[in-house]
Protein backbone atom coordinates (compact mmCIF):
# COMPACT_ATOMS: atom_id res chain seq x y z
CA UNK A 1 0.00 0.00 0.00
CA UNK A 2 2.64 2.28 0.95
CA UNK A 3 5.12 1.78 -2.41
CA UNK A 4 1.96 2.35 -4.52
CA UNK A 5 1.35 5.33 -2.93
CA UNK A 6 4.40 6.71 -2.95
CA UNK A 7 4.82 5.88 -6.68
CA UNK A 8 1.48 7.93 -7.48
CA UNK A 9 2.80 11.05 -4.85
CA UNK A 10 6.38 10.20 -7.29
CA UNK A 11 4.18 9.93 -10.29
CA UNK A 12 2.63 12.97 -9.37
CA UNK A 13 5.14 15.27 -8.64
CA UNK A 14 7.46 14.41 -11.22
CA UNK A 15 4.33 15.28 -13.51
CA UNK A 16 4.23 18.74 -11.75
CA UNK A 17 7.61 19.43 -12.71
CA UNK A 18 7.42 18.61 -16.65
CA UNK A 19 3.97 20.14 -17.24
CA UNK A 20 2.61 23.51 -16.14
CA UNK A 21 0.28 25.63 -17.96
CA UNK A 22 1.04 28.51 -20.10
CA UNK A 23 -2.08 29.85 -20.76
CA UNK A 24 -5.67 29.81 -19.12
CA UNK A 25 -7.92 27.04 -19.25
CA UNK A 26 -5.02 24.71 -20.37
CA UNK A 27 -4.34 21.33 -19.18
CA UNK A 28 -0.86 20.42 -17.38
CA UNK A 29 -0.89 17.28 -20.20
CA UNK A 30 -2.72 16.61 -22.90
CA UNK A 31 -2.29 12.68 -22.48
CA UNK A 32 -1.91 12.15 -18.65
CA UNK A 33 -0.74 9.37 -16.85
CA UNK A 34 -3.64 6.56 -15.81
CA UNK A 35 -2.28 7.30 -12.01
CA UNK A 36 -2.76 11.23 -13.26
CA UNK A 37 -6.42 10.45 -15.04
CA UNK A 38 -9.04 13.04 -13.43
CA UNK A 39 -5.67 15.18 -11.69
CA UNK A 40 -5.38 18.25 -13.61
CA UNK A 41 -4.92 21.90 -13.25
CA UNK A 42 -6.88 23.81 -15.27
CA UNK A 43 -5.87 27.47 -15.11
CA UNK A 44 -8.66 30.16 -14.84
CA UNK A 45 -7.31 33.33 -14.44
CA UNK A 46 -8.94 36.42 -13.34
CA UNK A 47 -12.25 34.21 -12.59
CA UNK A 48 -14.34 34.65 -9.89
CA UNK A 49 -14.25 32.03 -7.00
CA UNK A 50 -17.45 31.64 -4.95
CA UNK A 51 -17.44 33.43 -1.60
CA UNK A 52 -20.65 31.57 -0.48
CA UNK A 53 -19.44 28.47 0.03
CA UNK A 54 -19.38 27.04 3.31
CA UNK A 55 -17.03 25.47 5.86
CA UNK A 56 -16.07 24.04 9.26
CA UNK A 57 -13.37 25.83 11.13
CA UNK A 58 -10.33 24.26 13.47
CA UNK A 59 -13.07 24.73 16.22
CA UNK A 60 -16.04 23.36 14.61
CA UNK A 61 -17.69 26.50 13.14
CA UNK A 62 -18.87 27.09 10.15
CA UNK A 63 -17.45 29.83 8.07
CA UNK A 64 -17.84 31.20 4.55
CA UNK A 65 -14.65 31.18 2.06
CA UNK A 66 -15.81 34.81 1.52
CA UNK A 67 -15.21 35.53 5.29
CA UNK A 68 -11.27 35.73 4.26
CA UNK A 69 -11.97 38.26 1.85
CA UNK A 70 -13.80 40.59 4.07
CA UNK A 71 -10.49 42.52 5.56
CA UNK A 72 -8.95 43.32 1.66
CA UNK A 73 -6.07 41.34 1.55
CA UNK A 74 -4.88 39.09 -1.08
CA UNK A 75 -5.55 35.14 -0.48
CA UNK A 76 -2.98 32.36 -1.03
CA UNK A 77 -5.61 28.80 -1.27
CA UNK A 78 -4.36 25.32 -0.86
CA UNK A 79 -6.61 22.64 -1.42
CA UNK A 80 -5.05 19.56 0.47
CA UNK A 81 -6.00 17.01 2.95
CA UNK A 82 -4.54 16.40 6.33
CA UNK A 83 -3.88 12.48 6.47
CA UNK A 84 -1.95 12.37 2.73
CA UNK A 85 0.59 10.24 3.49
CA UNK A 86 3.24 12.55 1.40
CA UNK A 87 2.43 15.41 -1.35
CA UNK A 88 0.21 17.57 0.85
CA UNK A 89 3.15 17.64 3.02
CA UNK A 90 5.60 18.36 0.49
CA UNK A 91 3.35 21.40 -0.22
CA UNK A 92 2.55 23.31 2.84
CA UNK A 93 5.88 22.91 4.29
CA UNK A 94 7.67 24.03 1.08
CA UNK A 95 5.18 27.30 1.71
CA UNK A 96 6.01 27.78 4.98
CA UNK A 97 9.67 27.35 3.91
CA UNK A 98 8.85 29.57 1.06
CA UNK A 99 7.03 32.20 3.47
CA UNK A 100 9.70 32.43 6.19
CA UNK A 101 11.77 34.44 3.70
CA UNK A 102 8.68 37.41 3.21
CA UNK A 103 8.79 40.06 5.62
CA UNK A 104 4.57 40.18 5.44
CA UNK A 105 2.86 38.09 7.88
CA UNK A 106 0.03 35.49 7.11
CA UNK A 107 -3.26 36.60 8.89
CA UNK A 108 -2.01 40.80 8.42
CA UNK A 109 -1.16 41.66 5.19
CA UNK A 110 -2.47 38.69 3.35
CA UNK A 111 -4.45 35.44 4.64
CA UNK A 112 -3.44 31.62 3.94
CA UNK A 113 -6.57 29.36 3.80
CA UNK A 114 -5.94 25.84 3.82
CA UNK A 115 -9.38 23.67 2.94
CA UNK A 116 -9.09 19.52 2.89
CA UNK A 117 -10.83 17.72 0.24
CA UNK A 118 -11.31 14.84 2.45
CA UNK A 119 -14.77 14.88 3.82
CA UNK A 120 -13.71 12.55 6.35
CA UNK A 121 -11.55 15.02 7.98
CA UNK A 122 -12.84 16.66 11.14
CA UNK A 123 -12.10 20.03 12.84
CA UNK A 124 -9.28 18.15 15.14
CA UNK A 125 -7.03 17.26 12.82
CA UNK A 126 -7.50 20.94 11.06
CA UNK A 127 -6.54 22.72 14.65
CA UNK A 128 -3.58 20.15 14.69
CA UNK A 129 -2.45 21.43 11.40
CA UNK A 130 -2.96 25.01 12.52
CA UNK A 131 -1.05 24.45 15.42
CA UNK A 132 2.22 23.04 13.99
CA UNK A 133 2.19 24.96 11.25
CA UNK A 134 2.41 28.17 13.22
CA UNK A 135 4.63 26.71 15.20
CA UNK A 136 6.97 26.67 12.54
CA UNK A 137 5.98 29.71 11.13
CA UNK A 138 7.01 31.22 14.64
CA UNK A 139 5.62 34.80 13.45
CA UNK A 140 4.13 37.01 15.72
CA UNK A 141 0.38 37.83 15.38
CA UNK A 142 0.31 35.20 12.55
CA UNK A 143 -2.73 32.86 11.43
CA UNK A 144 -3.07 30.33 8.75
CA UNK A 145 -6.78 28.83 8.53
CA UNK A 146 -7.15 25.08 7.98
CA UNK A 147 -10.55 24.21 7.11
CA UNK A 148 -12.78 20.71 6.30
CA UNK A 149 -15.06 20.65 3.91
CA UNK A 150 -18.78 20.96 4.06
CA UNK A 151 -21.52 19.75 1.95
CA UNK A 152 -19.29 18.91 -0.90
CA UNK A 153 -18.09 22.25 -0.92
CA UNK A 154 -14.53 21.62 -1.19
CA UNK A 155 -15.12 20.33 -4.67
CA UNK A 156 -17.38 22.67 -5.64
CA UNK A 157 -14.75 25.09 -4.65
CA UNK A 158 -12.09 22.86 -6.76
CA UNK A 159 -13.93 22.64 -9.46
CA UNK A 160 -14.15 26.30 -9.68
CA UNK A 161 -9.79 27.13 -9.50
CA UNK A 162 -9.62 24.18 -11.52
CA UNK A 163 -8.45 21.87 -9.46
CA UNK A 164 -8.86 18.15 -10.34
CA UNK A 165 -8.43 15.39 -7.96
CA UNK A 166 -10.45 11.76 -7.47
CA UNK A 167 -10.69 9.30 -4.89
CA UNK A 168 -8.64 5.81 -4.71
CA UNK A 169 -10.53 3.39 -3.39
CA UNK A 170 -7.86 0.87 -3.48
CA UNK A 171 -5.86 3.02 -1.29
CA UNK A 172 -8.73 4.95 0.56
CA UNK A 173 -6.49 8.29 -0.15
CA UNK A 174 -6.71 10.92 -2.63
CA UNK A 175 -4.77 11.42 -6.09
CA UNK A 176 -4.01 15.38 -6.54
CA UNK A 177 -1.41 17.45 -7.63
CA UNK A 178 0.53 20.14 -6.08
CA UNK A 179 -0.76 23.35 -6.48
CA UNK A 180 -1.53 26.89 -4.46
CA UNK A 181 -3.29 29.71 -6.12
CA UNK A 182 -3.48 33.39 -5.35
CA UNK A 183 -6.63 35.17 -5.20
CA UNK A 184 -7.08 39.05 -5.45
CA UNK A 185 -9.40 41.27 -2.72
CA UNK A 186 -12.31 40.66 -5.54
CA UNK A 187 -12.36 37.60 -5.42
CA UNK A 188 -10.55 36.60 -8.65
CA UNK A 189 -7.74 33.92 -9.34
CA UNK A 190 -4.78 36.20 -10.13
CA UNK A 191 -1.87 33.42 -10.38
CA UNK A 192 -1.07 29.49 -10.00
CA UNK A 193 1.98 27.96 -8.59
CA UNK A 194 2.21 24.17 -9.65
CA UNK A 195 4.85 23.03 -7.47
CA UNK A 196 6.06 22.03 -4.12
CA UNK A 197 8.89 24.44 -3.72
CA UNK A 198 8.46 28.12 -3.75
CA UNK A 199 11.03 31.09 -3.42
CA UNK A 200 10.40 34.04 -1.25
CA UNK A 201 10.69 36.11 -4.20
CA UNK A 202 8.20 34.42 -6.11
CA UNK A 203 5.53 34.36 -2.98
CA UNK A 204 6.39 38.07 -2.81
CA UNK A 205 5.50 38.76 -6.45
CA UNK A 206 2.53 37.34 -6.57
CA UNK A 207 0.87 38.75 -3.41
CA UNK A 208 2.14 42.02 -4.95
CA UNK A 209 0.21 41.41 -8.14
CA UNK A 210 -2.56 40.09 -6.33
CA UNK A 211 -3.25 42.62 -3.79
CA UNK A 212 -4.35 44.68 -5.79
CA UNK A 213 -2.10 47.65 -4.30
CA UNK A 214 -3.07 46.50 -0.58
CA UNK A 215 0.34 45.66 -0.06
CA UNK A 216 3.74 46.07 -1.62
CA UNK A 217 6.66 48.73 -2.30
CA UNK A 218 6.81 51.47 -5.18
CA UNK A 219 10.15 49.36 -6.17
CA UNK A 220 7.63 45.74 -6.11
CA UNK A 221 5.54 47.60 -8.47
CA UNK A 222 8.18 48.83 -10.80
CA UNK A 223 10.31 45.64 -11.29
CA UNK A 224 6.98 43.97 -12.01
CA UNK A 225 6.35 45.90 -14.82
CA UNK A 226 9.63 46.84 -16.08
CA UNK A 227 11.70 44.14 -15.44
CA UNK A 228 9.88 40.45 -14.30
CA UNK A 229 7.18 38.35 -15.57
CA UNK A 230 5.83 34.82 -14.32
CA UNK A 231 6.92 32.01 -16.04
CA UNK A 232 4.73 29.30 -15.56
CA UNK A 233 7.42 26.36 -17.14
CA UNK A 234 9.76 27.13 -14.40
CA UNK A 235 7.18 28.17 -11.87
CA UNK A 236 9.26 31.16 -11.07
CA UNK A 237 9.21 35.34 -11.33
CA UNK A 238 12.60 35.77 -13.99
CA UNK A 239 13.52 38.44 -16.23
CA UNK A 240 11.91 39.01 -19.41
CA UNK A 241 14.20 40.21 -22.32
CA UNK A 242 11.89 42.79 -23.97
CA UNK A 243 10.77 44.57 -20.90
CA UNK A 244 14.59 44.86 -19.71
CA UNK A 245 15.21 46.38 -22.89
CA UNK A 246 11.88 48.73 -22.97
CA UNK A 247 12.90 50.02 -19.36
CA UNK A 248 16.45 50.24 -20.26
CA UNK A 249 15.32 52.01 -23.58
CA UNK A 250 13.32 54.37 -21.54
CA UNK A 251 16.34 55.34 -19.07
CA UNK A 252 18.38 55.97 -22.16
CA UNK A 253 16.32 58.70 -23.51
CA UNK A 254 15.81 59.78 -20.35
CA UNK A 255 19.48 59.98 -19.48
CA UNK A 256 19.75 61.48 -23.12
CA UNK A 257 17.13 63.93 -22.49
CA UNK A 258 18.14 65.12 -19.30
CA UNK A 259 21.64 65.72 -20.49
CA UNK A 260 20.45 68.08 -23.53
CA UNK A 261 18.19 69.89 -20.90
CA UNK A 262 21.89 70.15 -18.90
CA UNK A 263 23.69 71.72 -22.01
CA UNK A 264 20.93 73.74 -22.98
CA UNK A 265 20.16 75.64 -19.52
CA UNK A 266 24.83 76.03 -19.33
CA UNK A 267 24.06 77.15 -22.58
CA UNK A 268 21.68 79.92 -21.96
CA UNK A 269 23.15 80.42 -18.81
CA UNK A 270 26.81 81.50 -20.43
CA UNK A 271 24.65 83.71 -23.36
CA UNK A 272 23.16 85.48 -20.58
CA UNK A 273 26.72 86.07 -19.15
CA UNK A 274 28.08 86.71 -22.15
CA UNK A 275 25.93 89.78 -23.11
CA UNK A 276 25.38 91.05 -19.45
CA UNK A 277 29.06 91.79 -19.48
CA UNK A 278 28.91 93.67 -23.18
CA UNK A 279 26.00 96.13 -21.84
CA UNK A 280 28.76 98.44 -20.10
CA UNK A 281 30.66 98.82 -23.12
CA UNK A 282 27.96 99.66 -25.32
CA UNK A 283 26.90 102.21 -23.06
CA UNK A 284 30.59 103.79 -22.70
CA UNK A 285 30.78 104.05 -26.89
CA UNK A 286 27.39 106.25 -26.59
CA UNK A 287 28.19 108.65 -24.25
Amino acid sequence: MFTHTATICFALTSAMACFSSSAVAQRIASDPLPELEGVEIIERLNERVPMDLEFINETGEVVRFGDFFEDGKPVILTLNYYTCPQLCHLTLNGLLDGLMGVEWTAGQEFQVVTISINPEEGPEQAMAFKNRYLRGYDREGADWHFLCDKDDNARKLADAVGYGYRYVPETGEYAHSSSIKFITPSGRISRYMNDVMFESRDLRFALVESSQGTIGSPMDRFLLLTCFSYDPNSNSYIPVAWKVMRTGGAITVIVVALALLILWWRGSAAEGSSNKHKRPDVQVANA
